[in-house]
């Protein structure tokens, strides 16, 4: 309704019309922050039915940036765990889609010697570690990760392009009674990512 008001008003008054737009922005902007923060508390029925791999193509088949999956060794793991590598994976593919500038990242899984580890690469712009801080999608990688006794690694220089890796003792969280790990519930199909 606000657009169409604005569409109205934009010979009449151009700096009225600026302003609603710029109100507008903010707003879509809050909007689409606020689903995904709701869809990351979602269980994707492909993550539940057929695991990591397969629910990690799928995404890249629809995502904005060209995303190759390797996977070594990756077998079915407890829910939290598929859960923290799935939404830090896809945190980090969106994050590649918004700052690094490039086409392309890569997505690597693999078992070995009882932890699941993932990155997530590119070769784009990259960033400062010293001079950026965690934002509130990193931190939520790492508070995820954490939370079931893995570790979250980010490497990244200016123009060198960006990695972010975890490492999970799946042992470890196997072992974990499910009351102390957060649970993740059930519902419908994660919404992919805007593409703006």
């Amino acid at each position: 309704m606000q657009l169409r008001l604005a569409e109205g008003l934009v010979d009449r008054d151009p700096a009225k019309t600026k302003t609603m737009l710029a109100n507008l922005q903010t707003a879509t902007g809050q909007a689409i922050e606020d689903l995904r923060d709701l869809a990351r508390g979602i269980y994707p029925p492909l993550l539940a039915d057929k695991g990591l791999v397969a629910a990690l193509e799928a995404q890249a088949r629809k995502g904005s940036v060209d995303t190759t999956v390797e996977a070594s060794g990756v077998d079915r793991y407890p829910q939290q765990v598929e859960a923290a590598v799935y939404f830090c994976t896809l945190e980090a593919l969106n994050n590649v889609a918004k700052y690094a500038g490039v086409g392309r990242a890569a997505v690597r899984l693999a078992q070995s010697n009882g932890d699941l580890t993932f990155e997530v690469s590119d070769d784009g712009a990259g960033f400062d570690l010293d001079r950026t801080s965690y934002g509130t999608g990193l931190r939520g990688m790492a508070d995820r990760v954490e939370a079931i006794g893995g570790t979250l690694d980010i490497r990244s220089a200016p123009g060198r392009g960006t990695s972010v890796s975890g490492r999970i003792p799946t042992a470890a969280v196997a072992d974990t009674p499910s009351a102390a790990v957060p649970s993740v519930p059930s519902a419908v199909a994660l919404p992919s990512a805007p593409s703006s």
